[in-house]
């Protein structure tokens, strides 16, 4: 019955989608960061239909990355333009957060906001369904790590300080590897999608004869060939998207040992910034892998 409580909290938190949360507490809030990687898979799964269009890549990634902001109302990127405001402010922490609870953006969340979405959409138009996915956990897997125990609320209210050091440090760990499995099934589902494990490109068979760069003629691959070939099927394959997924969320773990050191702790928009860095990061790894 706990554990439903958290599924109901994290949906309600982290989606559009109408729930009744019967009991909110800081045990339950723990449970629901815990559990926020389900929540990402299903957004990303919804949010990527799009990409299933007869339409050009493009126009099915801005449409993808349009319907994800609509499913989650948009507050993850209202976090990331008040966590720009605030530390692009150069202000001490309690007037950076004062800036961060004002309701307009200024020049700094509009810049980030404006380059994050198009690094998102870009990434998606390249990448594709599955990758958008995993971004999603990837996303939701960042608050486990930013609510885990040590981690201190900037204000004594809100958001940040109802889930900061809830979650203890196993319970991180067990959602990690669980978002680990499940970005492995997605990159064998991708490469299964694509065709990769039955292109003829990975034969072991002899390719027609060549030369290599001393002018010596030879018929077979050289070892370094066979294992550079099964190197970069394993990345394109099973390991690219836990790969992606690990340190896209490395890269936000960083953010957030900043805005600790500047702010004093984390907040509402703290994770939500956290959320939208997340998702880009991992979209441009995945990208950039081979």
């Amino acid at each position: 019955m706990r554990l439903m409580d958290g599924v109901r909290l994290a949906v309600g938190t982290l989606s559009v989608f109408p729930v009744r949360v019967r009991r909110v507490d800081r045990q339950v809030a723990g449970q629901a960061m815990v559990l926020a990687p389900a929540v990402g898979l299903v957004l990303g799964l919804l949010a990527g239909l799009p990409l299933l269009l007869p339409a050009p890549p493009l126009l099915g990634a801005a449409l993808a990355v349009g319907l994800l902001a609509l499913l989650t109302r948009g507050l993850h990127l209202d976090g990331l333009a008040d966590l720009a405001d605030g530390l692009g402010s150069g202000k001490p922490a309690d007037q950076a957060l004062d800036i961060m609870k004002k309701s307009d953006i200024g020049p700094f969340g509009v810049m980030t906001l404006v380059c994050t979405l198009l690094v998102q959409v870009a990434a998606v138009a390249e990448a594709g369904y599955w990758a958008l996915a995993t971004a999603c956990v990837a996303g939701r897997l960042t608050l486990a790590w930013a609510c885990r125990e040590g981690v201190p609320a900037a204000r004594s209210e809100g958001l940040g300080a109802m889930v900061a050091g809830t979650v203890r440090r196993p319970a991180a760990w067990l959602a990690t590897l669980a978002a680990s499995l499940t970005a492995v099934l997605i990159g064998l589902l991708a490469g299964v999608w694509s065709g990769v494990p039955g292109d003829v490109s990975w034969s072991s068979e002899p390719v027609p004869p060549g030369t290599d760069v001393y002018g010596m003629v030879r018929t077979y691959p050289t070892e370094a060939e066979f294992l550079m070939r099964d190197v970069v099927r394993w990345l394109s394959g099973p390991a690219g998207a836990p790969l992606a997924l690990l340190a896209g969320t490395g890269v936000a773990l960083l953010l957030l040992r900043h805005a600790r050191r500047r702010l004093g702790g984390i907040t509402g928009d703290v994770l939500g910034a956290l959320v939208e860095t997340t998702t880009a990061a991992t979209l441009v790894i995945w990208v950039l892998l081979p």
